[in-house]
């Protein structure tokens, strides 16, 4: 099977009209500082895997409705049961746990979009779109980063930037899609590139690695970064931290202001919101590992094949 050019002069030539475009390669450093972002899922010594798409928000039914909606009925059902009224109080207690459990049924048993996978054996990078495989090597990938401004009608102009990739149908080399890798909304240029180190460390020097890249035996540094993504949903968690933090630098309560407390009621009031909803997105994640192919999952294995799914290409 004859594949195409692996960096195609369409997608050259889509750039060359950008301003302030980036072309990368997995085998040039763009000299910009490591950064991780929160749209990396998992990093292990085997592969790094991305979340997107609708997968960000799953659990959020759940954790409004049951964390919110159903903590509420709960304690006003406790309440009621305290003042000696047990059917209504019953009846609160079965509609406080239906609030949870049909949305995270739902949300459980939804298909979840797979996540972007790095391949660190293989060195390729998978993607999964409407039960079709894409894929690409890594060594040699078309990659591009650049700026954009978007305008809206009560925010001004805003900007932000994207890190795309080009892959292709598994089987079919044709048929090709260009994805990014994390969402653009928000990013500068900069960000985007230090993230392309952060993956390019990864690939060649993981699983773990230094605020340089250089390879590492502790995993300190990247659990650091990755920190960026284990902060949401501990917000009552973080903040007590903070504050205790402040205590023993300052030896007393006399710092404190509004907005630390504020931050403290709030991230408790919100807590069960987000030990559901984070609760409900790690059981559908794990429901859809299970989705992705066969080749994918056993080059997943420590023990897998080393072959390359472009290279299987070749041979048919």
């Amino acid at each position: 099977m004859t594949m195409p050019d692996t960096t195609p002069i369409t997608f050259v030539r889509r750039f060359t009209q950008v301003p302030d475009s980036r072309l990368l390669q997995a085998d040039k450093s763009t000299e910009a500082q490591l950064m991780c972002m929160p749209e990396v899922e998992e990093q292990t010594e085997r592969y790094l895997s991305l979340e997107h798409g609708e997968s960000v928000d799953r659990g959020g039914w759940t954790g409004a409705l049951g964390g919110v909606g159903g903590a509420f009925l709960f304690f006003f059902a406790l309440s009621i049961l305290i003042d000696g009224r047990t059917e209504i109080a019953l009846n609160l207690f079965l509609v406080a746990l239906a609030c949870v459990l049909v949305p995270f049924i739902f949300e459980v048993r939804q298909p979840m979009p797979l996540p972007i996978l790095l391949n660190r054996r293989t060195r390729e990078l998978y993607f999964e779109q409407d039960g079709e495989l894409y894929h690409t090597p890594w060594d040699g990938i078309a990659a591009a980063a650049y700026p954009f401004e978007t305008v809206g009608l009560y925010t001004g102009g805003m900007r932000h930037a994207a890190l795309e990739v080009l892959l292709h149908r598994y089987g079919h080399p044709e048929e090709q899609v260009v994805i990014n890798l994390g969402s653009p909304i928000g990013k500068s240029l900069e960000m985007q590139l230090g993230f392309w180190e952060y993956l390019r460390a990864y690939m060649d020097n993981g699983p773990w690695f230094d605020e340089h890249g250089r390879p590492s035996e502790s995993p300190a540094f990247n659990q650091s970064l990755l920190e960026v993504r284990k902060r949401r949903g501990h917000w009552t968690r973080l903040q007590w931290r903070d504050i205790k933090e402040q205590y023993v630098a300052h030896g007393a309560l006399s710092y404190l202001n509004l907005s630390d407390v504020a931050l403290l009621l709030g991230g408790m009031m919100f807590a069960p919101f987000n030990a559901l909803q984070n609760f409900t997105y790690a059981i559908a994640k794990r429901r859809a590992r299970s989705q992705w192919p066969a080749l994918v999952r056993e080059r997943l294995r420590a023990d897998g094949p080393t072959s390359r799914l472009v290279d299987l290409e070749q041979q048919a």
